[in-house]
């Protein structure tokens, strides 16, 4: 456990890296002591200073929500960050990687809210039953930790590695599908490279969802109509590059693609 002046320091160091887009030696090398209360607590000193700028909750991610990734981090639980409204990328757009540290993608589904979920006790069923509709998404994730060499503290007080989401035009309503069992499918510059199965993030996405509504409200926080929340990946993370393109196909759901180009030297973050 750290002192209220050490999580201050480490927010500064994260926060120093995403703004340099220069990343810094893990933290849990840095402050050996750092435990997964300390990083959330790190998490939202940087939340606030973004909200401070201007900038919304547009919604919540859910990190580690598969067994494979549990196992590696020697953790039982997923984690969590938080999605930001500047976080928020169009198909239209080819995405400045001269924006983030060591970008990499993921491919999963993304619950829109209709309605706020409820907290302590939150079920399936009640995320069902609360969400408009779900549609195909691609996460941008980024590591302002050298190297991706997080544990889990460090991914923790780093926005769980959150940069950005991007939504497939396809909408479509819980009741149309089994969100458990969606086949996805993702390409390279029209090149399979990864296929899986939404059955992969926690045997059922929905139930990641619920234990976010259930965690975030031990923070005092709500998972609230009009929020995104993304449950995890069903694919391995893959790196990106400059001039890359991506296309994810989702069985009975649609597509999201997204385009990668070449550093415009663009600050991609204002402090």
């Amino acid at each position: 456990m750290l002192e209220t002046a050490r999580r201050a320091e480490a927010a500064d160091l994260l926060w120093a890296a995403q703004c340099a887009r220069t990343p810094v030696e893990p933290l849990t090398t840095t402050y050996p002591d750092i435990d997964a209360a300390d990083a959330y607590e790190i998490q939202l000193i940087n939340i606030r200073r973004q909200l401070a700028l201007g900038r919304t909750v547009h919604g919540h991610k859910v990190g580690l929500s598969s067994e494979v990734m549990q196992r590696m981090m020697g953790v039982d639980e997923p984690d969590y960050g938080h999605l930001l409204s500047d976080m928020v990328l169009s198909e239209d757009t080819p995405v400045d990687t001269g924006r983030y540290c060591f970008p990499r993608i993921e491919v999963e589904i993304g619950y829109v809210l209709g309605r706020s979920l409820p907290g302590e006790g939150c079920t399936t069923a009640d995320v069902l039953a609360a969400t408009e509709y779900i549609v195909p998404s691609i996460e941008l994730i980024d590591s302002r930790i050298k190297d991706w060499r997080i544990a889990l503290a460090d991914t923790i007080a780093d926005n769980a590695s959150s940069a950005g989401v991007l939504l497939g035009a396809a909408r479509v309503r819980p009741a149309e599908l089994d969100p458990a069992d969606i086949a996805a499918v993702l390409y390279r510059d029209g090149e399979e490279i990864a296929r899986g199965n939404t059955s992969a993030v926690l045997g059922d996405p929905t139930e990641a969802v619920a234990w976010l509504a259930r965690k975030v409200a031990s923070f005092g926080v709500t998972l609230e109509a009009g929020h995104v929340v993304l449950p995890g990946s069903c694919t391995a993370a893959v790196d990106v590059r400059p001039g890359e393109t991506f296309r994810a196909d989702f069985g009975g759901l649609g597509s999201v693609s997204v385009a990668f180009a070449h550093s415009t030297g663009q600050d991609g973050m204002q402090n």
